[in-house]
């Protein structure tokens, strides 16, 4: 998986969990694109202080991911969804189809 997609996934998951301003600082380096200058401007630190912000949140996120497995899970479910979604379409019946149309709906749900 995308270095860049799983800290987006594990943030997603147990992004709740790091403090307020873990959160903000993670949010605005990922998902708004600021850089460790513009965000350390912001919060008046200094740039290393940001960055190993941000390297103490990763290790978080991994850790919680580490304990609860909730993305591992995720994925392989979301795995063996398109699995029976795949076997669906090879299949040319209504009964197939209303398959192929629920994982559709639980695919675009998560």
């Amino acid at each position: 998986m995308e270095d860049f997609v799983r800290k987006s996934l594990l943030f997603d998951f147990y992004g709740e969990l790091l403090t307020e301003r873990q959160r903000e600082v993670y949010r605005k380096y990922h998902a708004e694109d600021l850089s460790l200058g513009e965000i350390a401007e912001e919060y008046q630190v200094s740039r290393q202080a940001i960055y190993d912000l941000l390297k103490r949140c990763d290790k978080q996120l991994e850790n919680y991911e580490q304990r609860l497995q909730l993305l591992s899970r995720f994925a392989a479910q979301k795995e063996k969804i398109l699995q029976i979604r795949r076997l669906a379409e090879m299949q040319h019946s209504p009964e197939m189809t209303a398959i192929f149309k629920l994982t559709s709906e639980i695919l675009d749900e998560l």
